[in-house]
């Protein structure tokens, strides 16, 4: 090929890369911010692509999704944030109230859709659960208003019990407000002494269930949160290890060797997520979107860990288990 011809050929190849460049960038961007890490959430984000594939959204074809992650550090979950907003993401969903919170601070403008594992009204997200008004709408899971109903299985599970360790996270606040508040009036009620820890890092969970075996409660309540959620690995090794029965939040708990877990289910809050992102890149307003009231929870119970630690699981909890892992 003469030099001329060769040069031409460049020359048009160059001339054609704004127009590639445009078309890539014309395609809409979901920003996905998370408080925690990545471990543990393949099958929620599995859910969320395929409800937006339902709504005409598939990733890599007419989507991209950009995925952030705090990995338990509100520094670097505020840098995530920051740095979604910079790229003019056309809608950023929040998972987790840290999450949640931290993208309503960064941005008045791009539509959020969060998933809060309590009132969102509480959290100062929106302003009315019917119409939330401004730029963020989502689901609430209820989370930490299942509090008192896992005291009452975890009682139901170990029935002698009357002194329950809880572990709390201070670094997630609106959470453990919550979780503190609701288990504190359900153990007044049923009887039960309250033996409080605090943890929000690796080490201090270990601090914390050394300080909890020399204690020798009853049982264990492990605080909902994502951090605590991310640990799950940790928290029933270190339960089974010191033969505490503890009750968790998500079904992870139950999943990697822990006792019993009680919540929402976080793959159908990621579906309800899904349809809202679909339909705000068509154009809806978060502002006209109500906010969506979590109504499936899921009872998990290791059967197997139930054994270990020498523990009868009653025919009523059996019957109410949404799956029994063996």
């Amino acid at each position: 090929m003469r030099r001329r011809e060769l040069f031409m050929l460049v020359a048009g190849a160059m001339a054609t890369w704004p127009l590639i460049a445009g078309a890539q960038t014309a395609l809409p961007v979901i920003g996905y911010l998370n408080a925690a890490v990545p471990e543990g959430y393949s099958d929620s984000l599995r859910a969320f692509r395929q409800t937006l594939k339902a709504g005409g959204y598939v990733e890599g074809e007419n989507v991209t999704i950009v995925y952030r992650w705090g990995e338990n550090q509100t520094n670097r979950l505020m840098e995530a944030a920051a740095d979604l907003v910079h790229q003019r993401v056309n809608v950023i969903v929040a998972s987790s109230a840290p999450a949640a919170v931290v993208a309503a601070e960064a941005t008045k403008a791009i539509p959020i859709v969060f998933m809060v594992p309590e009132d969102p009204v509480r959290l100062g997200l929106v302003t009315n659960l019917a119409r939330p008004g401004g730029n963020a709408t989502g689901i609430n899971f209820f989370a930490a208003e299942l509090a008192a109903k896992r005291l009452e299985l975890l009682r139901t599970l170990v029935p002698t019990a009357t002194r329950i360790a809880v572990l709390l996270n201070p670094a997630e606040p609106t959470i453990y407000a919550a979780n503190r508040r609701d288990v504190e009036a359900a153990a007044t009620i049923m009887g039960l002494q309250l033996l409080i820890h605090n943890a929000g890092t690796i080490m201090e969970i270990d601090a914390a269930f050394t300080e909890i075996s020399r204690e020798r409660p009853d049982a264990l309540f492990v605080s909902s949160g994502p951090f605590f959620a991310n640990r799950s690995v940790q928290l029933a090794h270190l339960a089974t290890r010191y033969a505490i029965p503890a009750i968790g939040g998500p079904r992870v708990y139950p999943e990697v060797g822990g006792l019993m877990s009680y919540g929402a289910s976080i793959a159908d809050a990621h579906r309800e997520v899904g349809a809202y992102v679909g339909r705000i890149l068509k154009g809806a307003k978060p502002a006209d979107l109500p906010i969506v009231q979590s109504t499936k929870f899921e009872l998990v119970i290791n059967a197997g860990t139930a054994r270990i630690l020498d523990l009868t699981v009653p025919p009523s909890l059996l019957a109410a288990a949404d799956e029994v892992i063996e």
